[in-house]
């Protein structure tokens, strides 16, 4: 479904991703790891065609995803559809003055008519939990049930790739909970950038690691790459500190294993 080859991408003088090469298949649940500034929004964009590869290439179904290709009406109004973007923060992806119109927001924008529009918002509301919000602002939400808003956005949409940029980090261990069974029940291809390797494992078997120095330094199975102290000290997800028990001290890694 998707062949990353190659691909960079530079902000003005900074290099954000370097010769990042893989490929994807139709149904993959694929993690990709990475601290904080490592490239894994940057990367998200690219697949969702927002910004471009100054060097490689992006292949969609075979097809090369470039500013002039996305100029095309019919194939940009295909890949927007096919292709999902939830952003880390449901704050930024949030305007319409009620949920129901937020939820049905992409949809009018795709012209479907109005009683398909309301039959998809209700099932989709309904399916995650929030159709007694229909009618509120969705400004007026919690952090999590705003999550959930954007979330139906996307579904209504019935994508064939949805990227998740750090889907958690906005949720309290409840909604976590209900977020990590809803991902694995959901029979769509993939992709979530995470830092957090305590959630790393729930949400795919696949992890695609990215370094400080913006590369792909693993591309595997999870566990393996848990099991790798130095490809974890590599992509800097383990630190090391001192403990001290009575008058002994000394010196360990551990992993950034913390929940959002």
């Amino acid at each position: 479904m998707i062949s990353i080859k190659n691909v960079k991408y530079s902000y003005e003088t900074a290099t954000v991703l370097r010769d990042v090469s893989f490929q994807v298949k139709k149904g993959e649940k694929v993690v990709i790891l990475g601290v904080n500034g490592s490239g894994k929004s940057t990367l998200l964009k690219v697949l969702n065609g927002l910004i471009f590869p100054s060097e490689g290439e992006y292949l969609y179904k075979g097809e090369r995803i470039t500013e002039k290709k996305l100029k095309d009406k019919a194939f940009n109004k295909k890949f927007r559809k096919e292709v999902v973007l939830l952003f880390q923060s449901p704050d930024s992806m949030l305007f319409n003055p009620t949920v129901y119109d937020e939820i049905a927001f992409g949809l009018r924008q795709l012209g479907e008519d109005k009683k398909v529009i309301d039959e998809k918002v209700r099932y989709w509301a309904d399916k995650i939990g929030i159709y007694r919000h229909l009618d509120k602002p969705p400004f007026n939400l919690s952090g999590g049930e705003k999550q959930k808003v954007c979330l139906a956005s996307l579904l209504v949409l019935e994508p064939e790739l949805m990227l998740l940029d750090e889907p958690t980090s906005n949720l309290d261990p409840r909604s976590t909970g209900w977020f990590i069974d809803f991902l694995y029940e959901l029979d769509k291809t993939v992709i979530t950038t995470t830092h957090n390797l305590g959630l790393a494992v729930e949400m795919g078997e696949r992890g695609i690691v990215l370094s400080e120095n913006h590369t792909v330094i693993y591309d595997g199975c999870l566990k393996g790459f848990l099991k790798d102290r130095d490809k974890l000290i590599e992509a800097n997800l383990v630190h090391i500190h001192k403990h001290r028990h009575g008058k002994v001290e000394h010196s360990h890694y551990h992993t950034h294993l913390f929940f959002d």
